[in-house]
C-alpha cells in the first residue's frame, strides 16, 4: 500500500495544503477561524468612532463645557488610542478590528503625520523672533533672561511679566537688546527701533497685549505680543474658555486693522491652532511650527510637554525654520522661529 505524507515526503504527518513554517500555520489558524470576523466588532466600532471624532472634530459642539476645543487641544494625543486598539484587536484574533483601523491610522496621518514624520525646517532666516511666557512665579527671571538672550534671536516677546520682576529681566537683558517696550504683562525687546508702540485692548480691563513696529534692516515689520486669558477644566463646568475666546476675537480684529504687510504674532493664546476659538487670529496668519518646523513643537507644561499653545504666526513673511528651546525657569518652554521677509 502507498504511504502517505510519511517523514519521506517531508510533510511530517500535516495535511494536503498546510505550510510548515511557523507564519502558515498561524495564518491557517486564523483561516479556519470562522469567528475571526465576528469576535471584535465593538473595537471595530470604537475605531470607527476615533475616525469620526478625528474628521468631525470642528463640528463638535462647544456649547457644554466648551467640549470641542478642549478635544481640539490635545487632539493629537487620540493617536496614542491607536496602538491600544491594536493590541487589543490582535489578542482578541479579530479581522474586524484590526481591519477598522485603517480608517483612524488614515485620519491621524493626514492630520498629523506631516508634523510628525518630517522635518520642514531650514537653515538661515533673515530674522529671528522668541516668544516665552516667562510665569509670574519664575524664582530665577535672570537666568531665564539669559538663556533667551542665549538664543542669537533679535527680536524677544515675554508674557507674564509682573512688575517686581521686570527690572530684572531689563538688567539682564540690555546688554544684547538695546531697544525695548513693556506694556502691562508683557514686554518686547529688539535690536532694532521699535516706534508706535500701543497697548492692545484684548477685553480684558488690563493690558496683556501690545503693538509696535520694528525697524528692520529690511523694512518695517508690525509685531503683536500677546496673553490671551487662561483657560481651566473643571469638573462642574468643563473647559472655562469664555473671557479667552472673547480676546481672541479682539485680537483678531486689532490684527485685521494692521495697516503694514509683514506682521509677525508672538504669545501665549493658551490655545492650539486647532482649536477653532482662536480662528479669528489663525485665519489670518500662518504658524510658523506648522509651516517650518521640526515636529509638533510642543511647549506646555515644561516638565513634560503635551500641547503647543505659545505660538509664533506671521502674515507677509516667511517661516524658514521653527523650534523649541531648552526649558528655563517657566513653566513654558520659549519659542523660536527664523523667517524670510
Amino acid at each position: 500500500m502507498t504511504q502517505a505524507y510519511t517523514q519521506e515526503t517531508g510533510q511530517l504527518g500535516d495535511a494536503p495544503g498546510r505550510s510548515g513554517s511557523r507564519i502558515g500555520r498561524l495564518l491557517d489558524r486564523f483561516r479556519d477561524d470562522r469567528g475571526i470576523w465576528r469576535r471584535g466588532l465593538v473595537l471595530a466600532a470604537i475605531a470607527i468612532l476615533l475616525a469620526l471624532v478625528m474628521i468631525f472634530h470642528a463640528d463638535i459642539p462647544n456649547r457644554v463645557g466648551n467640549f470641542g476645543s478642549l478635544l481640539e487641544t490635545f487632539l493629537p494625543w487620540l493617536g496614542l488610542a491607536l496602538p491600544v486598539l491594536l493590541v487589543l484587536g490582535l489578542v482578541r484574533r479579530s479581522a474586524s478590528a484590526v481591519l477598522a483601523l485603517v480608517l483612524p491610522v488614515a485620519v491621524w496621518l493626514n492630520l498629523f503625520g506631516g508634523l510628525m514624520f518630517s522635518d520642514k525646517s531650514g537653515s538661515g532666516g533673515e530674522l529671528t523672533v522668541v516668544t516665552h511666557n516667562v510665569n509670574a512665579e519664575n524664582a530665577d527671571p535672570t537666568g531665564t533672561a539669559e538663556d533667551v538672550a542665549g538664543s542669537g534671536a533679535d527680536v524677544v516677546a515675554l508674557e507674564e511679566l509682573t512688575g517686581e520682576a521686570v527690572p530684572a529681566y531689563e538688567r539682564a537683558l540690555a546688554g544684547t537688546y538695546r531697544y525695548h517696550t513693556v506694556q502691562g504683562t508683557v514686554g518686547l525687546w529688539s535690536k532694532y527701533p521699535l516706534s508706535g508702540t500701543k497697548p492692545v485692548d484684548i477685553k480684558l480691563g488690563w493690558t496683556r497685549a501690545l503693538r509696535t513696529t520694528v525697524a528692520t534692516p529690511r523694512g518695517e515689520v508690525g509685531v503683536y505680543v500677546a496673553h490671551l486669558p487662561s483657560v481651566r477644566v473643571k469638573f462642574n463646568a468643563g473647559f472655562t474658555a469664555g473671557q479667552r475666546d472673547a480676546s481672541a476675537e479682539a485680537l483678531g480684529q486689532a490684527i485685521s486693522r494692521e495697516r503694514l504687510r509683514k506682521v509677525i504674532l508672538l504669545g501665549d493664546l493658551n490655545g492650539t491652532m486647532n482649536d477653532r476659538a482662536l480662528a479669528p487670529v489663525t485665519a489670518q496668519m500662518r504658524s510658523a511650527q506648522g509651516a517650518a518646523g521640526d515636529g509638533f513643537g510642543f511647549s506646555w507644561p515644561a516638565s513634560f510637554p503635551m500641547a503647543r499653545i505659545d505660538q509664533i504666526m506671521v502674515r507677509g513673511v516667511d517661516p524658514v525654520a521653527a523650534w523649541a528651546l531648552p526649558k528655563t525657569g517657566s513653566d513654558h518652554l520659549p519659542l523660536a522661529a527664523s523667517v524670510d521677509y
